[in-house]
């Protein structure tokens, strides 16, 4: 993976970690409960889910380049779209209401982790997204295996980063998202869109 490649991947990887969702609302919902060590399970459970998805669109994309090359193309511009439509319902979405929950008891690790890896592989917008980001900087000239771990630990360290932060800033994090949701959801929107429109014209 080149680097100028694997720097815009980096940057739009972090503008999707930060994006307000599931896994970071858990993070921080769980931060605020249990505290940001507690909090560590549910993370790398997540983690490990958004880890498989990427996997499992990987996979997909090595059996398209096999069996049709020049159907990378395609997928990068209908992805190109979807990313764009993504921005668009970003940019409209009202603020995440992060309202805590009483604590109650305390959890195990075991069960954090498990409510990390479920909420990742349960929302299915996930994988339509990997089917439709990961294309963008995939390079046909270069080995499938080689791309997949650089942009798979790519991933898995940028969003294990920002979760473990926002856990860690919970209390002070949350109100800052309340107040400032929408600007915040209209910059990543921004961002999706931006991606979106480059991605694809890029050769």
């Amino acid at each position: 993976m080149a680097l100028e490649l694997w720097l815009v991947y980096f940057v739009a990887t972090l503008g999707l970690a930060l994006t307000p969702g599931p896994n970071s609302l858990l993070a921080l919902t769980h931060g605020g409960l249990y505290g940001a060590r507690m909090a560590l399970a549910t993370i790398l459970g997540g983690v490990v889910g958004f880890s498989a998805l990427i996997a499992l669109a990987m996979f997909g994309l090595g059996a398209l380049l096999k069996t049709a090359p020049t159907a990378l193309l395609a997928l990068k511009w209908v992805g190109g779209a979807y990313l764009i439509w993504l921005g668009v319902q970003l940019w409209r979405s009202p603020p995440m209401n992060m309202t805590l929950a009483d604590s109650g008891a305390r959890p195990s690790a075991s069960r954090l982790f498990r409510q990390g890896l479920l909420s990742a592989l349960s929302n299915p917008k996930v994988i339509l997204f990997y089917g439709a980001f990961l294309p963008q900087f995939v390079d046909p000239q270069r080995g499938l295996a080689v791309q997949f771990v650089v942009m798979a630990a790519t991933f898995a360290v940028v969003e294990f980063l920002v979760e473990l932060l926002l856990a860690l800033l919970a209390f002070r994090v949350r109100p800052w998202l309340e107040r400032g949701g929408r600007a915040f959801n209209r910059s990543c929107g921004v961002l999706f869109v931006l991606i979106g429109v480059a991605l694809p014209l890029a050769r």
